[in-house]
């Protein structure tokens, strides 16, 4: 199975990949802040880039549980001058985390070549368009709801059943804008409208997702779910597992 960029090609029967998350925010809930001016961005992404990251992805608003959505303006200012800057220092990808399609365009036109839609192509319609168009790559991920009201109660009558069909519709909105399945990624979305156990249960059983035949991106860095596991471990004391769920997800197939 391959994942074709303009410029790159990754091969995941040889390997797993290794993407660099890189917030310029000042409110994500593990690292909210600290990266949030340009240089420091700067820094940590040739950082992330020298320690081996295979991509790095660049959001400017922080899609923790309850966030508000910022506007156009702010998140092109947070992350489009520092886009320009690491398209000109790093040779490997970089990707766009947003779900608006004038934040994509702008930074598919700063030298982005992945765009990492946290709707699944859902909340802006002309997303699917705008990747086409640059002969993108795409990152499909499940949401239940929103940002603001994704973690009130989320339920589930067929946890598996109900996100493959999620993705498996990301899928076909993608190809049917122009978008090839060998630039189409799947996330499960960890974290994002699902209960501790559904994490859990995500992630031990990551083979399911295979079904849909595309690479399998997991975020789960310090995420609450570790933190319960752990005894209700602050964001800070979640290293250990944070690597552990890294290590299960690699071995169930990301």
């Amino acid at each position: 199975m391959k994942l074709r960029l303009q410029n790159h090609s990754f091969d995941f029967s040889k390997r797993t990949y290794i993407m660099g998350i890189l917030n310029v925010t000042p409110d994500s809930f593990s690292d909210g802040g600290l990266y949030y001016n340009k240089s420091s961005a700067i820094d940590h992404a040739l950082q992330m880039a020298d320690e081996g990251a295979d991509i790095i992805d660049i959001g400017g608003e922080s899609t923790r549980p309850g966030a508000e959505p910022i506007s156009l303006e702010e998140e092109l200012k947070r992350t489009i001058p520092v886009i320009e800057e690491l398209v000109k220092r790093l040779t490997i990808p970089i990707s766009i985390d947003t779900y608006k399609a004038e934040v994509a365009k702008r930074a598919l036109d700063a030298g982005a070549s992945i765009v990492n839609d946290i709707s699944g192509l859902r909340f802006d319609p002309l997303m699917a368009q705008t990747i086409a168009s640059y002969d993108a790559a795409v990152v499909v991920m499940h949401i239940k709801g929103t940002p603001k009201d994704m973690q009130v109660d989320p339920h589930y009558d067929d946890l598996f059943g109900e996100i493959i069909d999620y993705l498996r519709e990301s899928i076909e909105i993608a190809r049917s804008h122009g978008i090839s399945e060998e630039r189409i990624i799947i996330d499960p979305g960890i974290g994002f409208g699902k209960k501790p156990e559904h994490n859990l249960q995500i992630i031990n059983r990551l083979e399911r997702f295979k079904v849909l035949n595309r690479p399998i991106l997991m975020g789960v860095s310090r995420k609450s779910f570790i933190g319960i596991a752990l005894g209700n471990a602050p964001a800070q004391e979640r290293l250990e597992g944070t690597a552990a769920a890294v290590a299960l997800s690699v071995y169930n197939g990301a």
